[in-house]
């Protein structure tokens, strides 16, 4: 998979809000796809110093596991809440460019426009990729939300200072929410169908699911 390069990675934090405050305006927030035939969930997993990336692309809406790859090295940037993306991206960029299986979907364990500069990982990494791209995360960043109904596919909005910038998702019953936001070239809409429709037994969408069990291992 090729990644772009839209920036140097070496930032000061001053620089990193810039860029984000920039690349925010390119992100697309409708449709931009064909038929979704693959999708791939990608997460880091620290071991000590080393980071270790992983990738996993699965069949939709199967979600049978057709290719696996980890990449391990080291992050520079550090971890400040709201900056993921410039901590993580480097090294999750080496682990898709392995891949061979150029998946039709991303999903990222992170944030999408659910950020204060509406640049969360997701949406990063979509612009940095040009592939439709969703943030599902298990915790919240930025904006305010009811608690949905106790069913599965139940949702409320989230909305940050007026705006609507993602949803709080039920994917079973009984578990707690994840946080899902448009990443890049998706709707919000299409966005919770597709986690939805990757979420056949478990609280999380099986493609990021199998990419933590992946770099946690």
């Amino acid at each position: 998979m090729k990644i772009k390069r839209l920036h140097d990675w070496n930032l000061s934090l001053e620089d990193a809000r810039s860029i984000q405050n920039e690349l925010s305006s390119m992100v697309i927030k409708e449709n931009s796809f064909d038929r979704i035939k693959t999708v791939a969930g990608m997460d880091i997993g620290f071991h000590g110093k080393v980071a270790r990336a992983s990738c996993v692309v699965l069949t939709y809406p199967e979600c049978k596991v057709i290719e696996k790859r980890i990449y391990e090295g080291s992050v520079n940037f550090p971890y400040i809440p709201g900056y993921l993306s410039f901590r993580e991206i480097p090294i999750l960029a080496s682990v898709l460019e392995m891949i061979e299986n150029e998946p039709d979907l991303l999903i990222a364990d992170g944030q999408g426009v659910a950020h204060p500069r509406r640049l969360g990982l997701a949406a990063h990494i979509g612009l940095l990729t040009d592939k439709p791209t969703i943030g599902c995360a298990k915790s919240l960043l930025v904006g305010k939300c009811e608690e949905p109904e106790n069913r599965k596919g139940a949702y409320s909005y989230l909305v940050d200072k007026g705006e609507i910038i993602g949803a709080c998702l039920r994917t079973r019953v009984g578990v707690k929410p994840v946080y899902v936001s448009i990443g890049h070239r998706i709707s919000l809409e299409s966005s919770i169908e597709y986690v939805l429709g990757c979420c056949n037994k478990y609280r999380l969408p099986e493609p990021t699911r199998e990419a933590h069990r992946l770099a946690s291992g």
